[in-house]
């Protein structure tokens, strides 16, 4: 049988404004599901209540959205420029910037929540919030693939 390439009316009666709400919202709970996994079932990451968990999923995709925009900023300036330097500096800025930017947010969240949110372990709790977040990154992109694959674009 023949796959259709229309989309359904429901897919197509959401609008671009909806497709990003329903975007976050996914992203956030996922957010919120993994920190409250990790919490539940690691001790090198301590978070004192679902509502602040709830708050720091928030902060975080907020903090992480802002991240990936500065990163494509970068990487589009070094686009435009040709050779192997431009090419070369593209990819090391964005290195720079993702993984510097989780120092940056790590403070943030140690600003906003105090001793509420905690990384333990090595280099300060770095490697377990790292951790945290490749995780989160993952299952994100996996529930987008999941999420393509039945159809929604």
């Amino acid at each position: 049988m023949a796959k259709s390439k229309e989309k359904s009316p429901i897919v197509s009666s959401i609008n671009n404004k909806q497709r990003l709400y329903l975007r976050y919202f996914t992203a956030i709970l996922i957010d919120l599901t993994v920190l409250n996994l990790f919490d539940e079932y690691w001790d090198l990451v301590q978070i004192n209540s679902f509502t602040i968990s709830l708050f720091a999923a928030i902060m975080l995709q907020v903090l992480l959205v802002i991240t990936l925009k500065i990163e494509h900023k970068i990487g589009d300036y070094f686009k435009k420029k040709e050779g192997f330097m431009a090419k070369f500096l593209r990819i090391f800025s964005a290195w720079a910037v993702l993984f510097g930017s989780k120092f940056v947010i790590l403070e943030a969240l140690s600003r906003a929540f105090g001793d509420e949110v905690q990384f333990k372990g090595p280099y300060h709790g770095i490697v377990a919030f790292i951790v945290v977040i490749v995780v989160m990154l993952l299952t994100e992109a996996v529930s987008t693939k999941i999420t393509k694959a039945l159809g929604f674009r």
